[in-house]
């Protein structure tokens, strides 16, 4: 398993090599069987899932954080990965078609290869620091992946957004995660729910609720972090099909599944997962209708069907939590085609804008076949054929069992069905919008290109989703066993008794919604240019993205103001900051830790020589305050050094005396190299308030390094490690002198990459003293 997660990263180590030496071929044809072999290996381990054997890989990394690279593959991960792998394949088998030859396609497959390695490591990861890696990883690379066509300003303003929001909910998450592995006293996940009483208990409960909920409904774009979602459109369409459907947008959503033994039940839980679950379907679906850009309208649709899964985990019973996973399954089939149409439209008629569109049923009728199984699947049609209805139905079903649940929900339980239907009208709306005034009517005449149908290799991946589409429409429970019910029981504890059909025998409630879904959706559609001038009302001039795009655009003004305030260009102005820093921070810090301690405890005795040493250091430290020239400065700074290489002889330090006169020789020596080409001192006199400023720092500077000097030796707040060099350095490193094993054995990593920045710098030197001489470099 472990292997599994490392492929997609040794294959994106690789990519870069294969696009240089291997140009006869697509470089998709050379990546395309890595997500393939992955989802076979992931399709073998169905059968020992669906029995209960689950999966567990433990390798150590990092044991004295908590941080091991624990993998765990049950019903969940294993759903997820399918869709990442499977999908993945598909995504990579169009972007060949898609893409073409001349683009930087090893930019293109190595950040994709990064992406699908990331969300391995996401769905499949058991150590909670582990995952934040992974999480943390999937929205650098979808970064790169949205600004992909880098010289359109759209393209990075929408990079930048889907990372500076996705990332500042993860900071958030990671707060979360501490607090829950502080509290259970361990990182991981399975060991966390297994000390869920401890969390539900704990004082902190609310606040790691809502900073993991933040991670989460930032990844997934909920309201009101949704508004990255439709920027992100700016990507390549094959990238917004796998983002879309299989993997970034849905990590909240996994994230929220697998914490669910841990969280769900709870009020807390269900008034914010369903709340805003809820409130993103609606708005997200109202907000789709308004949209001209395929991919905008699906974009928004994606919100909305977010938010629906959301709101089905928020509910918490064994139906909803069914459903839910269901309609992870389903939408990853339906929207992961529809982008691809919406790619292929733009691939073969130059735009994507649905005013410009229209009568392409007759040109393109593959492609309008795909759309129509893909966009009434999407909009929950009830027709056995369409797999979104089922889950669809699903859904209202489950909105209308909350009256047994706390007492809390049972007063919201009335308003939830209307909210569930209320989006889903504008659900059908969009969809309905989004095929008929792209295929049907007449044509605008208004195309660049003349349009025809996409090559047959464009449309083999939405041919094989459309054909999941129909298939588990019609035969849902292939499914059910061997992938639904394992996920299901990943979530909510136990297998569930759900047996998925399409006509019960008796019109229920849930087939009633959706017949009022479809009649109010319809009379919607038809009379959309009487009604669309809503959108001047509601959201009008108020604009999450106008908030964003504020609060960016201030922050960028303040650190303008900040950086202008302290770069002056004066170095004395520079010092002087990190002088002032430095006092503040170690004398607070001493304040806090209460180091004034003054101990004179095992102090060694002090000699004669020893004290003349001293007062010369002193004198010579004085002395250069009154210096009129650097170099003369130099020299008497040096004999504080020298003096400093004669106390290490007398404390019986020969190897750091030796050290000591070395790098005091080489700093003179360069110092005096450096210094003799600047200009002279400026002798001009200082005015008082310069001088009192001057005086103030330098003495406050020592004050403060003599008091963390004292308090090194007075205070003993940690046990001394002296006595474990003492002890070891011997057995440990064959040597009696402690010094040197420390320096050789036990630190001999830092030793070596000390001595190799001292060789490079070296180098560099001899290289700027030749190139100066005009010599020629060998």
């Amino acid at each position: 398993m472990f292997f599994a997660i490392l492929a997609p990263f040794l294959a994106a180590c690789v990519v870069p090599f294969l696009f240089r030496y291997i140009r006869t071929v697509h470089t998709g044809w050379l990546v395309l069987p890595v997500p393939g072999l992955l989802f076979i290996y992931f399709l073998m381990q169905i059968k020992d899932i669906s029995t209960g054997n689950n999966m567990h890989t433990f390798i150590s990394w990092i044991p004295s954080l908590g941080m091991n690279l624990s993998f765990y593959l049950d019903g969940l991960s294993l759903l997820f990965t399918l869709l990442i792998s499977g999908i993945g394949s598909l995504v990579v088998l169009y972007s060949i078609y898609y893409l073409n030859k001349n683009e930087q396609l090893h930019n293109f497959y190595v950040f994709l290869m990064i992406f699908m390695g990331a969300m391995l490591g996401v769905v499949l990861s058991d150590n909670v620091f582990v995952l934040y890696l992974f999480w943390e990883f999937t929205s650098l690379s979808s970064f790169l992946l949205i600004g992909y066509w880098y010289h359109r300003e759209r393209s990075r303003y929408g990079a930048f957004k889907s990372m500076i929001i996705t990332v500042f909910g993860g900071l958030a998450m990671l707060g979360g995660l501490i607090l829950l592995s502080v509290i259970t006293d361990t990182t991981s996940i399975r060991e966390m729910i297994e000390s869920k009483e401890l969390v539900l208990n704990s004082p902190y409960f609310t606040g790691i609720l809502l900073l993991i909920l933040l991670g989460a409904f930032t990844k997934s774009a909920q309201f009101p972090f949704h508004i990255w979602l439709p920027d992100a459109m700016e990507a390549p369409t094959p990238v917004s099909a796998f983002l879309h459907s299989a993997t970034m947008v849905k990590a909240g959503i996994y994230l929220c599944a697998r914490l669910f033994l841990l969280f769900g039940g709870t009020d807390q839980f269900f008034l914010l997962v369903s709340g805003f679950g809820l409130l993103t379907l609606c708005w997200g679906s109202y907000m789709a209708v308004r949209q001209t850009d395929l991919k905008a309208i699906l974009a928004f649709s994606t919100i909305s069907q977010l938010g629906m899964i959301m709101a089905m985990l928020g509910y918490g019973t064994e139906v909803a939590i069914f459903a839910a996973v269901f309609h992870i399954f389903n939408h990853a089939t339906f929207k992961g085609s529809l982008f691809m149409i919406a790619g292929i439209v733009d691939h073969e008629t130059g735009t994507r804008d649905i005013r410009k569109l229209g009568g392409l049923m007759t040109l393109m009728p593959i492609s309008a076949t795909l759309a129509l199984f893909g966009t009434f699947s999407m909009a929950g049609f009830p027709l056995p054929i369409f797999n979104g209805f089922l889950s669809k139905e699903m859904f209202f079903e489950s909105s209308l069992q909350l009256k047994d649940a706390s007492p809390f929900v049972e007063q919201l339980s009335a308003v939830i069905p209307i909210l569930a239907v209320l989006g889903s009208i504008f659900t059908f709306v969009y969809s309905m919008y989004f095929f008929f005034h792209t295929f049907t009517g007449k044509s605008k005449n208004t195309l660049e290109v003349k349009p025809h149908e996409a090559p047959i290799g464009m449309l083999v991946a939405p041919i094989v989703l459309v054909t999941f589409i129909v298939v588990i429409g019609l035969l849902p429970n292939l499914i059910n066993e061997p992938i639904l019910a394992p996920a299901t029981a990943a979530v909510f504890g136990s297998v569930p008794h759900e047996h998925i059909v399409f006509w019960h025998g008796t019109i229920k409630p849930p087939l009633i919604m959706s017949f009022i879904v479809v009649a109010i959706g319809t009379l919607l559609y038809l009379t959309r240019n009487r009604w669309n001038g809503i959108y001047r009302f509601l959201p009008g001039s108020l604009s999450a993205n106008k908030a964003y795009d504020a609060i960016y655009e201030g922050n960028l003004r303040l650190s303008r103001k900040t950086t202008d305030a302290y770069m002056t260009g004066s170095l004395r102005h520079y010092v002087l900051y990190i002088l002032l820093f430095l006092v503040a921070s170690t004398g607070i810090t001493l304040v806090a830790t209460d180091g004034f301690a003054f101990s004179t405890d095992n102090l060694a005795p002090i000699s004669w020589p020893e004290i003349l040493v001293g007062i010369v250091m002193a004198i010579a430290a004085f002395a250069t305050i009154f210096m009129q020239n650097r170099i003369a400065a130099i020299l008497v700074l040096g004999i504080v050094g020298y003096g400093l290489s004669l106390l290490f002889v007398f404390f019986r330090a020969p190897d750091l005396a030796l050290t000591q006169l070395i790098v005091e020789t080489v700093t003179v020596a360069l110092f005096l190299l450096c210094f003799y080409h600047l200009p002279k001192l400026d002798t001009k006199k200082q005015s008082v308030s310069t001088k009192t400023v001057n005086i103030l720092i330098s003495a406050s500077v020592g004050i403060v390094v003599t008091l963390v000097a004292i308090a090194s030796h007075s205070s003993k707040r940690f046990e001394t490690i002296a006595h474990y060099f003492i002890k070891e350095s011997h057995h440990l490193g064959g040597g009696d002198n402690i010094v040197n094993v420390i320096l050789v054995d036990m630190r001999g990593l830092d030793t070596m990459f000390e001595i190799t920045v001292l060789g490079l710098a070296a180098l560099g030197i001899y290289a700027m003293i030749r190139l100066r001489k005009g010599e020629e470099i060998d």
